[in-house]
């Protein structure tokens, strides 16, 4: 019995305590703390959902209390929507923070920009309130609107189905779509007026060019990208930056999520398409970050000329792969690509590629952070069931005055199946290729020596890259690329510098630009 009457004395005091600090806890008044004074959202598109955003409201003192109230400024009219301590809405009573803890306040917000101005960008703002009269606090709430072109499919009205475009056939004759639609006439020039969302892949018509003016920036929604069809054209017409940060004349593809979180987050959208019988490509100063693979390139057009060619232009961050060519037709220049989650660049099922003054590298720490695959892979076969092989010429894969490196010892691999060509030249080139175990030492595919293969190739050299996990592939002072390109050469590098016309440096970048800028 006596121990029936302490336990029940000791519920009674739990019950009593519980009860008093629901009724006895008085307001707050006017000293709460918060994690952030300002709340900066950073950019969205307009109608387009922000990223939730949080920051902590702390009760420091040693008694429990009530905060009469929390309030959006705007009220009921505000587009910002808040989420305290889990409970959604935009203004709250009487909530309750314990003594020496705190509670979480949640934060998004859709804004229309159309509603608010008529300018490109526009700076949303309110402020959220803690209390009224004299213990009032607040924490303000900024966000960047963009005004921007939506690009979408279209819904039937009578089935809501979304319009899809045809891939092809499966082996089963079942039709392969995606979601997708052809764009207009009026829609094959994208300026740099306002940016475009892409929702789904846009697809540029047979026979159709889609030209791109420099210091466009086109964002692409998850699983969305751009296709250009049998005989469709696309052309870039970026320019050299005067500002390295703005890149004012650079074309970008990323996504619609401009936060900084995701700024270096790959696979968040599909690809840039390049299919078979499309023809006459030409990008020149574009940016392709983010994407499961930057650009896909199916065959080439059937001319002597090259089916793209492409100059002055960077792939980042490719889930998969930078660039993969299956018998395609390219002339690269001034081309880098760095870390892809399998292959930065990859010359699949033969074809004809000629780079000069390129830096392909791959640094990425993808997935598990270790890859397979090295940065550049060159085949003239590809599996397309367990029983079947697809091969194809190889006619010429040339580079020359370029890198291939990355944080692997195998850089460089070559998958040949016999029977077809296969024609490599690599001159004035820093390649690593650190066969250690010695796997390679009797495969003549890579006998360095052999100057009709490899000539004045700089061999497992440090390149000095000034930042390479971050996308900075500029050489600096010690690389050991510096002044190893053949000449003469002229013209300019990836950042418009006029490049060395007696040592030029191999890569992309010349180190002299980058001493300069630091």
């Amino acid at each position: 019995m006596r121990y029936l009457s302490t336990l029940f004395l000791l519920v009674v005091l739990i019950l009593w305590s519980s009860c008093r600090n629901d009724f006895e806890s008085g307001p707050s008044t006017g000293n709460l703390q918060f994690s952030n004074d300002t709340l900066f959202l950073d950019t969205v598109f307009t109608n387009i959902g922000s990223s939730t955003y949080s920051f902590k409201v702390y009760n420091r003192t040693d008694d429990d209390f009530t905060i009469p109230t929390i309030a959006l400024e705007r009220g009921e009219n505000s587009n910002y929507r808040l989420n305290v301590d889990g409970i959604p809405g935009k203004s709250f009573e009487d909530v309750q923070v314990l003594a020496k803890d705190s509670i979480f306040v949640f934060v998004e917000t859709t804004t229309d920009i159309t509603s608010q101005t008529t300018d490109t960008e526009f700076l949303y703002t309110d402020r959220i309130l803690f209390d009224t009269g004299g213990n009032q606090q607040d924490v303000d709430l900024v966000t960047l609107i963009k005004d921007a072109i939506f690009l979408f499919p279209s819904r039937d009205a009578m089935t809501g189905e979304i319009e899809t475009l045809l891939l092809g056939l499966d082996n089963e004759n079942n039709e392969i779509r995606i979601e997708g639609f052809f764009l207009e006439d009026e829609q094959l020039n994208f300026t740099n007026e306002k940016p475009y969302i892409i929702y789904g892949y846009a697809a540029v018509p047979g026979g159709k060019t889609l030209t791109i003016d420099a210091g466009a920036r086109i964002h692409f929604h998850a699983d969305s990208g751009l296709i250009v069809a049998n005989e469709g054209t696309l052309v870039i017409n970026g320019d050299v930056s005067t500002d390295p940060e703005l890149l004012e004349n650079e074309v970008i593809f990323e996504s619609d999520r401009l936060e900084p979180g995701f700024s270096d987050i790959p696979g968040q959208w599909g690809t840039i398409w390049l299919t078979a019988g499309s023809t006459g490509h030409s990008i020149n100063h574009a940016t392709i970050k983010n994407a499961t693979v930057g650009i896909l390139m199916d065959s080439n057009d059937g001319g002597p000329d090259p089916t793209l060619t492409i100059s002055n232009t960077q792939i980042y961050n490719s889930s998969n792969v930078g660039l993969l060519a299956r018998t395609g037709n390219i002339l690269g220049e001034n081309v880098v690509i760095n870390n892809a989650g399998q292959v930065s660049l990859n010359c699949s099922l033969g074809g004809t590629y000629n780079f000069n003054h390129c830096t392909f590298t791959n640094y990425s720490s993808i997935g598990s952070g270790f890859r397979e695959l090295p940065t550049v892979l060159i085949d003239n076969n590809l599996r397309v069931s367990e029983t079947e092989v697809v091969v194809a010429d190889l006619i010429e894969a040339n580079f020359t005055n370029c890198i291939i490196y990355g944080n692997q010892q195998l850089e460089l691999i070559f998958s040949r199946v016999d029977g077809t060509a296969f024609n490599y030249n690599f001159k004035n080139s820093l390649i690593r290729f650190e066969d250690t175990g010695n796997q390679f030492a009797d495969n003549a595919l890579y006998d360095f020596t052999n100057v009709a293969l490899f000539e004045n190739i700089v061999l497992n050299g440090e390149p000095d890259f000034k930042a390479p996990f971050e996308n900075m592939l500029n050489i600096g002072e010690n690389s050991a690329a510096n002044g190893g390109a053949s000449t003469p050469t002229s013209g300019t590098d990836i950042l418009g510098n006029l490049r060395n016309t007696t040592a030029p440096d191999i890569g992309a970048y010349e180190s002299a630009a980058f001493e300069e800028n630091n």
